[in-house]
């Protein structure tokens, strides 16, 4: 199975969460999807989902941006995804690839309104991130390119104060790629972990957290092997020192692929090891307990 059908499902999970908290929040909103290269199959996905929405958008107005070079194909496909719309919502299809991101999103007047930017094999280019961050209030952004650096430095460059990233790896000659999520909101960063680790086990593809400095491969799963959690824990600890329960919840959810509740299930395990101490020693496994890293702790995780 490639890393387009986890990324569409994905995709998919996102705007089941996204578009009815965007119509309750604003009267408008923008979907913009950008592709680079011929494959913007994923726009069908989406425009189906719109189509299911369609009760909430009823006085509310949405705006499809597809951005994209795939001829008069995806004109056809879109125009039948399209025929089950609303007339609440606006499909322009924008010959192109994301680059053209920016004027797309100025002339469709997106600014000031919910907006969830999706680009699809784009470099992390500083003016459509920049674009992305800035139109939307508020903005949501997932970015999919190719590995090789961490996309957090560029997307807290750009204005979005919440990001997580993870690679997913295809068995075989198949490239990686490289799954960036951008935002402000708290609920929009744990909603987007939730779905990572809900979507189907997909044979053939696994994660890789680039934070994770042994680049251990992980199986698609609802309780993910906490390993490479467990080094990151370490390493933060050693970094910082002592860290609350809460504290280190937190660093799992903003800079790992993990979630606030693996960090709990990684915490229970460097404990049981000997790798970490807690203060006080007994009790609940509460968020103000004191964890600290154990000497030699980096032999245990």
């Amino acid at each position: 199975m490639s890393t387009d059908a986890v990324l569409r499902e994905l995709l998919v999970r996102q705007l089941d969460h996204w578009l009815p908290a965007a119509l309750h929040r604003a009267r408008r909103a923008t979907l913009a999807l950008a592709y680079a290269g011929g494959d913007a199959t994923g726009a069908e996905e989406a425009l189906r989902v719109v189509a299911e929405f369609a009760d909430r958008l009823r006085g509310r107005r949405l705006t499809v941006l597809v951005v994209a070079d795939d001829g008069t194909d995806l004109a056809t496909r879109l125009g039948a995804a399209e025929a089950a719309l609303p007339a609440d919502v606006a499909v322009h299809l924008v010959p192109g690839g994301p680059d053209r991101l920016p004027v797309a999103l100025k002339a469709a007047g997106a600014a000031g309104a919910p907006l969830l930017t999706v680009a699809d094999g784009a470099d992390p280019d500083p003016a459509l991130l920049a674009a992305a961050a800035a139109s939307g209030r508020p903005a949501e952004l997932l970015l999919v390119t190719v590995p090789g650096r961490s996309l957090r430095p560029a997307l807290s460059a750009a204005g979005f104060p919440l990001a997580t990233e993870v690679e997913l790896v295809p068995d075989g000659d198949a490239p990686a790629r490289l799954l960036g999520y951008a935002t402000g909101s708290d609920k929009g960063l744990e909603t987007v972990k939730e779905a990572l680790w809900a979507v189907d086990e997909y044979a053939g593809v696994r994660y890789r957290d680039p934070a994770d400095p042994q680049g251990r491969l992980l199986d698609i799963s609802l309780e993910p092997e906490p390993g490479p959690l467990r080094r990151e824990l370490l390493a933060e600890l050693a970094r910082s020192g002592p860290r609350t329960v809460t504290e280190l919840r937190r660093f799992a959810t903003t800079a790992t692929v993990y979630r606030a509740a693996d960090a709990n299930r990684a915490l229970a395990s460097l404990l049981a090891s000997g790798a970490a101490t807690r203060d006080p020693e007994h009790g609940r496994l509460g968020g103000d307990v004191l964890i600290s890293a154990a000497p030699n702790a980096g032999s245990s995780a």
